[in-house]
């Protein structure tokens, strides 16, 4: 039998603490929930008994999968929006603004605003769009509407745009990222060519920055699923989702189905990241 080599002795010790910490924090405690969702429960106890209505209710309530339809519109939604925002601004921050220092003032100015924690500039909205907010006040004062606007606040709009103003530099940085790598010269020969802006955009620029928008699209999807804070507060107690379902469950001290719910959340996440991943090699991006 062949001895280890010190270099592979090496790279399993250099290996072995991430592992171990990995193991001990995510992989044992996935196994607990997998095997809690298979249980039955009674008051604040967890039954040792194999059954399948903790997944099969879930397939089956019609509020359950309102429940997820609804947290799938706010992905959608919020994906789109920053996708466009974030694909936006960063091709004016590369491609239009040619100092350097101006280019990092820019960029600096984008994430001055998330130095501050996530609450604090969730709730700063609370003031901007309530009934007696700035918003609703300047669309009265300039004659646009005649009461204030109740949908503002306290709605899936209001949820909407926390989540956009808190999530658009998670997708802005990545597409960035990958548009500052692009060889200037490819730009100029396809205007040299007579090519218009629209078509250097689809046909050079989408295609090359598509790991960043893959890495953006990764850091979208899972805040939004698993993000039941700024549903709470914005949505005032009015809109709930499946991560406020699971919520609910816990505090109800329910815990085989709120581990149901939370085992098909994580395959319905690690299904998206894998189809992402099955489109775009980011492989290379995170190497370079």
């Amino acid at each position: 039998m062949k001895a280890p080599s010190s270099g592979s002795v090496a790279s399993f010790l250099q290996v072995a603490p991430m592992a171990i910490i990995l193991i001990c924090l995510v992989l044992l405690p996935l196994c607990m929930i997998f095997a809690v969702s298979f249980m039955d429960y009674g008051f604040a106890e967890v039954i040792p008994e194999l059954l399948w209505e903790n997944y099969t209710d879930i397939f089956t309530s019609d509020l359950t999968l309102r429940l997820y339809a609804q947290t799938f519109k706010f992905v959608a939604i919020v994906w789109a929006v920053t996708l466009l925002l974030g694909f936006t601004i960063s091709y004016y921050l590369v491609f239009h603004v040619r100092s350097g220092a101006m280019r990092a003032i820019c960029m600096a100015a984008c994430a001055i605003p998330f130095w501050t924690s996530g609450p604090i500039r969730m709730i700063s909205w609370i003031p901007l769009l309530g009934r007696e907010g700035l918003v609703n006040k300047a669309l009265l004062d300039i004659g646009v509407i005649e009461q204030p606007l109740s949908w503002l606040l306290y709605s899936e709009f209001s949820v909407i745009i926390v989540y956009i103003n808190v999530l658009t530099l998670a997708m802005l940085g990545p597409i960035a990222n990958s548009m500052s790598k692009i060889d200037q010269s490819l730009i100029h020969a396809a205007r040299d060519q007579g090519a218009n802006e629209w078509q250097i955009v689809t046909s050079i620029i989408l295609p090359l920055v598509k790991p960043g928008i893959a890495i953006g699209s990764i850091f979208i999807i899972t805040a939004v699923m698993g993000d039941f804070f700024i549903v709470k507060q914005m949505g005032g107690g009015q809109i709930n989702t499946a991560v406020g379902a699971i919520t609910t469950e816990l505090n109800a001290f329910q815990y085989p189905p709120a581990a149901a719910k939370s085992v098909v959340m994580l395959v319905i996440v690690l299904t998206f990241v894998a189809a992402l991943l099955r489109l775009v090699d980011i492989r290379k991006e995170l190497a370079n």
